[in-house]
């Protein structure tokens, strides 16, 4: 059953990376314990009730083989797998055009498996409160800024957070941060550094430092250890 706030929800979800770090291996079709690592990003947001929902974006002439691999787990709210573009950002703009009837937009890396549904759940309330939102935690390391190859500065790491996803906006501003970006031929790190620039405030909502994405083989062996852990929570079932 829905849950307030009202308003449809779409998911974006941009799995289009090559995965040079990983060799050149689609990272978000990589197993992980036995299940592709994109489905147990899909898990999460089947999972939530205020998600009405997935827009899917691969890498052009990927999606029949995303289908595919996505088919054995019978997602219900997967109502797009849209080709992406060359940058990320090119992908999730693919993405909106098939989220028009949405109220809040919120963008989720596939390769981020971990994410609960309580992270997204927040990232989406907020957004419907503020307008913006992003998961994050606290820094924990000693941020030092650096000119030249020497020291310039310590960085006060009390003021500075490390940015994931979920990232939710109200449609209409995203629509519009996206179209800025364009017109000024501007690429962003993320979604919510369009927004910023187009002068609207992000909210930041408390994450998980398990929400990490996976990057390298070495995530990988992070991840499984965090499965271990959670034991059966949001693991994709074979329908």
């Amino acid at each position: 059953m829905r849950k307030d706030p009202k308003g449809k929800v779409t998911a974006i979800i941009p799995s289009a990376g090559l995965g040079m770090r990983m060799g050149g291996r689609k990272k978000n079709y990589l197993l992980l314990s036995g299940s592709p690592v994109l489905a147990y990003t899909l898990a999460a947001f089947e999972a939530s009730t205020l998600v009405d929902a997935i827009i899917i974006a691969v890498a052009p002439g990927d999606e029949e083989y995303c289908r595919s691999e996505l088919a054995p787990y019978g997602f219900q709210k997967v109502s797009h797998i849209v080709a992406g573009g060359k940058e990320r950002q090119d992908s999730v703009a693919n993405a909106l055009e098939y989220a028009k009837d949405a109220v809040v937009v919120v963008v989720h890396d596939g390769a981020r498996p971990l994410v609960t549904v309580e992270i997204i759940d927040a990232v989406i309330r907020s957004a419907f409160e503020t307008g913006a939102a992003i998961a994050a935690v606290p820094v924990k390391d000693t941020i030092k800024e650096v000119s030249d190859g020497m020291v310039a500065r310590t960085v006060d790491r009390t003021r500075l957070v490390s940015v994931q996803t979920p990232q939710a906006f109200r449609r209409d501003i995203l629509v519009n941060a996206f179209q800025k970006a364009k017109a000024d031929n501007f690429y962003g790190t993320d979604e919510s550094s369009l927004v910023e620039r187009a002068g609207h405030t992000v909210s930041v909502v408390r994450g998980s430092y398990e929400n990490f994405k996976i990057t390298t083989a070495e995530d990988l062996l992070f991840a499984e250890g965090v499965l271990d852990k959670r034991g059966a929570a949001l693991r994709p079932v074979v329908k």
